[in-house]
């Protein structure tokens, strides 16, 4: 007879679960599923007042400089709690450009190189097929991002036989890719930038580097900055997500002889099950919450802006992705990882089309309302078609190499 499990041991068991992939891809696809049944039935319009429900006040001030705090639940998912998301992101970056995968040439090749070509080709097409189109000065960034959480969930759960190189070349590609996404962000929807809440933000940022630079722990330090400078990139004109990135890219990776740990490790086990299981599900569930009925289904298809995202997204991911692969390894510039194939790689370029919160973001920030309902609706249905075709193309290259 077995002893039970201690609650110590259960929580830790449980904290494990909550971090795979497998359960953030889960978790955002449930979210968006709950938002589209409500946003498509009778009770459409409680869905809808959510959503625009204001929390928060416009009373606050500092130093003259007035602060604009009262936003709707959907904006706080959207300028909040991805935030956290891409807090999370910029730890993994950091590290993997440190200490990981991407720390040196040769193995930073390959994943930057694809993501390159998976971030030129799709907005080449969009602009291709709408250039006529005036909304494509931005909407070319919908279809250039590929979501970490829902791809390495689909490759958990049906590319399991693969060699481990899958992983490690689908998070690589995934990481250069959002950090593209992110200084597009940063770059094409910055508003009216404040000198005032950017010394802010920067000021802050080096009280965050100092204390990690002089070893302090405390939380009591950290909140408070990461806080302060939440706010001043939110008021500043720059997107408030990028406060996130800042922080995570100056948290140290690197763990002293006397620590188990790094911060950039303990914080993104920490924070990270968070951010796949409360984060980016909420914002999912504000985000995907359109319309989709017989005519917007056929919108997609005869709309130019729709049907440039949807061929961007899908077959620029997959040409841009597969092609820079094979390029750069016929070039020698790089080398695909140990016992994958072209057709490996292939399997995983379409998983590079899933698009979801970052493009879900971008099409926000993007396109007015009504246009941007469309070119979610359209992200939506192009992530699920290359989440099914990406699982049939892995299985069958599962049982490949299982039987070889």
């Amino acid at each position: 007879m077995t002893d039970a499990p201690s609650p110590v041991r259960a929580s830790r068991a449980l904290i494990r679960f909550l971090r795979t992939e497998t359960v953030g891809g889960t978790a955002l696809l449930i979210a968006a599923f709950i938002a589209l049944i409500w946003a498509n039935s009778p009770w459409a319009g409680g869905y809808e007042a959510l959503g625009e429900f204001k929390i928060g006040t416009d009373d606050w001030s500092v130093f003259g400089q007035s602060m604009h705090l009262k936003l709707t639940l959907a904006d706080w998912a959207k300028d909040g709690l991805l935030a956290v998301f891409f807090f999370v992101a910029g730890l993994e970056l950091k590290r993997e450009l440190v200490v990981g995968e991407l720390s040196t040439l040769r193995g930073a090749a390959l994943p930057v190189i694809c993501a390159v070509g998976g971030v030129v080709v799709p907005a080449a097409l969009a602009f291709a097929i709408a250039n006529n189109n005036p909304d494509i000065a931005t909407a070319w960034a919908i279809p250039i991002a590929t979501d970490i959480a829902f791809a390495l969930g689909i490759l958990a759960l049906t590319g399991s036989r693969l060699p481990s190189g899958a992983r490690v070349f689908l998070l690589g590609l995934a990481v250069v890719d959002d950090l593209i996404a992110i200084m597009v962000i940063a770059v094409l929807f910055a508003g009216a930038l404040s000198l005032f809440w950017i010394t802010v933000a920067a000021a802050g940022c080096a009280v965050y580097w100092f204390g990690q630079h002089r070893r302090i722990t405390t939380p009591l330090l950290y909140l408070p900055v990461a806080l302060i400078v939440w706010v001043a990139v939110l008021q500043s004109g720059v997107h408030a997500t990028i406060a996130g990135v800042a922080l995570g890219l100056l948290t140290r990776v690197k763990p002293d002889p006397d620590e188990h740990a790094s911060p950039a490790e303990r914080l993104e086990h920490r924070i990270q099950p968070v951010s796949a299981l409360i984060c980016v599900p909420i914002f999912a569930f504000f985000a995907s919450g359109v319309a989709v009925n017989g005519a917007v289904f056929k919108e997609m298809f005869t709309d130019d802006l729709a049907i440039a995202i949807m061929v961007g997204l899908f077959f620029g991911k997959i040409i841009g992705i597969s092609g820079a692969s094979l390029l750069a390894v016929k070039l020698k510039l790089a080398d695909r990882p140990e016992g994958l194939a072209n057709r490996d790689i292939l399997a995983l370029s379409v998983l590079g089309a899933i698009g979801f919160t970052v493009s879900l973001l971008v099409a926000e920030l993007a396109l007015p309302a009504g246009e941007a309902d469309l070119a979610k609706a359209t992200v939506l249905f192009t992530s699920i078609a290359a989440s099914v075709v990406g699982s049939l193309l892995l299985l069958r290259r599962g049982r490949v190499h299982a039987d070889a």
